[in-house]
């Protein structure tokens, strides 16, 4: 052994005890587990205290008081509600992550090339600062089947009576006395007509406020010797002993619009449609026929999307997710475009790569990282959503809507089953553990480059 007045000397042997690594900052161990102590123990009470418990808990029965093994676990793969929840999340981890970044992909990239980009950014972003639930409230809202009150069937409604307009008279029918008689969803006289004769065809149940713009007092028709006239209109006036049953009175209003049509043994032979005063004319071939309001005239005005029913609920609240996190996505993923050297952009551009091919082979290459960091998170995300599920999903069809971490709730606190709560629980993180896993990994290789 080298002794102190040696050491350091050339040729000297050095001395083979390891020396002690001192801390970069020259804190002790002790001082550092004390710094440490208050954060592990709020990790051990608030993570590992209740993941061992819910362990422990979940192959015990309903009252605690009796071991249940692995039933509480098979009831998992058994129970129809449990089943139809995994199957949702199953349609929630393959779409929501997906989609969500490919609309942040896809805003990042655009909003490079437009003037007002960050106020853009502001406002697909400004949905992250609302809570899960005012985000549920205003997605209950916007999907109500009312498209007086509910968004999306507004602009539904609207475009679907751009193109299919409905009728006017959806509620009209005949009244007291009537020549008309029910007849496959709309009416039909009861008696044939012929050539000279006026036809009065009244009908009651229209509001006046749903009464076509452009309708006009209704007139009694003039006869025509070599045709069939006649009027449809609103039999119907305000107040006791007004007006003359089956006789147009200057205060009601025609029909306009009215499709009127002669049948002649299941044939139709001719039609027409009322004035704005509500007469019609039709020619001599549909002389002995009878005069029919068909169906058409009496459709129902379309109501829209039932969003919140059981076909479509979990693609709305899906929706809705969507709608939260892909800004997001996008203020990630753009940060990683930020980092793209424009040198390879330029270059591919000037070896006459499209912009799509540019986006397609360099863009979303460099970006994978990043890609792939935001689809993880999110996937995490999703395994434990509850909230805009249990807010936007009506109790008809909640259960259709439902998700693990719902039924979780279920089991738990609304059908007093904590064991199998407690197995859904360890199952929920059996899965996310997978997910993190691979998110770890992936973030220790990009350390190593």
């Amino acid at each position: 052994m080298a002794s102190p007045a040696t050491a350091g000397v050339p040729g000297t042997p050095a001395d083979p005890r390891p020396r002690r690594r001192k801390s970069v900052t020259g804190t002790r161990k002790s001082v550092a587990v004390l710094f440490l102590l208050p954060a592990l123990v709020l990790l051990g009470a608030l993570v590992v205290y209740p993941i061992g418990y819910s362990l422990i808990r979940s192959f015990y029965n309903a009252n605690g008081d009796g071991f249940a093994g692995f039933d509480n676990y098979k009831a998992i793969f058994t129970d129809d509600g449990i089943r139809t929840a995994l199957k949702n999340n199953i349609i929630w981890v393959v779409f929501a992550p997906t989609i969500s970044t490919a609309l942040g992909l896809v805003f990042a990239v655009l909003t490079e090339r437009i003037r007002w980009g960050t106020a853009f950014k502001l406002v697909v972003f400004m949905p992250m600062a609302i809570s899960m639930l005012a985000a549920g409230i205003i997605f209950r809202l916007v999907y109500d089947q009312d498209p007086d009150k509910g968004v999306a069937n507004a602009v539904w409604v609207g475009i679907h009576d751009t193109f299919a307009q409905s009728s006017a008279f959806p509620n009209a029918h005949p009244g007291r006395d009537s020549p008309l008689k029910p007849y496959q969803g709309g009416f039909i006289t009861t008696a044939t007509v012929h050539t000279g004769q006026t036809v009065a065809l009244p009908l009651v149940g229209v509001a006046p406020d749903q009464m076509p713009k452009g309708a006009k007092s209704a007139v009694a028709a003039k006869p025509d010797p070599a045709k069939i006239t006649g009027t449809t209109w609103q039999d119907f006036t305000r107040g006791k002993g007004v007006g003359r049953l089956g006789v147009p009175d200057p205060s009601e209003l025609g029909y306009d619009g009215m499709r009127i049509e002669a049948v002649k043994n299941g044939k139709v032979v001719a039609s027409a449609k009322a004035a704005a005063d509500g007469t019609f004319t039709l020619p001599a071939a549909a002389d002995g026929a009878q005069l029919r309001l068909p169906a058409s005239n009496f459709k129902q005005p379309y109501n829209g999307v039932d969003w919140l029913g059981p076909t479509l609920v979990t693609p709305a609240i899906i929706g809705s997710y969507v709608w939260m996190w892909a800004g997001f996505a996008m203020v990630l993923i753009a940060a990683g475009l930020a980092g793209v050297p424009r040198e390879l952009l330029e270059a591919a551009r000037v070896d006459g790569a499209t912009e799509w091919q540019v986006f397609r082979k360099v863009t979303v290459p460099l970006l994978a990282p990043v890609l792939a960091v935001v689809t993880v998170t999110l996937m995490i995300n999703v395994l434990k959503v509850f909230d805009l599920v249990y807010i936007i999903a009506p109790g008809s069809s909640q259960d259709d809507a439902n998700v693990l971490a719902l039924e979780l709730y279920r089991k738990g606190f609304s059908e007093g089953q904590p064991g199998i709560a407690s197995a859904i629980a360890m199952f929920l993180l059996l899965l996310v553990i997978p997910v993190m896993w691979f998110n770890v990994r992936r973030l220790r290789r990009e350390e190593r480059r």
